[in-house]
């Protein structure tokens, strides 16, 4: 059996790569913390965390973390199907649809999680909080509340036809 998932192309952005340092009898002990976005560009996206004593391998347990960690975004002609607001925590990102030819408008981890979805045209505005680890669970946030026709019809009770025939 061919798995479906290898077959798709990765897009795999990283997003921060931290050194942190503990302090302990005998010294300075150091390890990293690594935060990466993962995507076909077709729509499935998802994020991954990993520390370990070995900055490689903090990027690769933040990889496997992100691949468990995929779901997909409707996307209707390289954009959103429509303005979503996401929060975590202090962090809110505003995504808006844009025309075709307008490019990703957006800063820092939204660009990067965008990238990875596969969108081309978004307008992107980051408010509050700039932590990156929040701003890309807002974004991830505002996906789950993005709606397609079709999920729409069915939460009616109508088929997709009847609605927009």
């Amino acid at each position: 059996m061919v798995d479906v998932q290898a077959q798709r192309k990765q897009i795999e952005k990283l997003i921060s790569l931290n050194r942190v340092t503990k302090v302990v009898k005998g010294g300075r002990r150091f390890s990293f913390a690594a935060f990466m976005v993962v995507g076909d560009g077709e729509g499935h996206v998802g994020w991954g965390f990993g520390k370990a004593n070995d900055a490689s391998d903090a990027i690769k347990k933040s990889l496997t973390s992100a691949r468990k960690n995929l779901r997909f975004v409707p996307i209707r002609k390289g954009t959103l199907p429509h303005e979503v607001i996401g929060c975590f925590k202090k962090a809110k990102v505003l995504i808006k649809p844009a025309t075709h030819g307008t490019g990703v408008i957006a800063g820092g981890p939204v660009r990067a999680v965008m990238e990875a979805l596969g969108v081309h045209d978004i307008l992107s505005k980051s408010l509050g909080s700039n932590n990156s680890m929040n701003v890309v669970k807002a974004t991830f946030k505002a996906f789950d509340l993005v709606l397609d026709a079709e999920k729409v019809a069915e939460m009616r009770g109508k088929t997709f036809k009847t609605l927009w025939g």
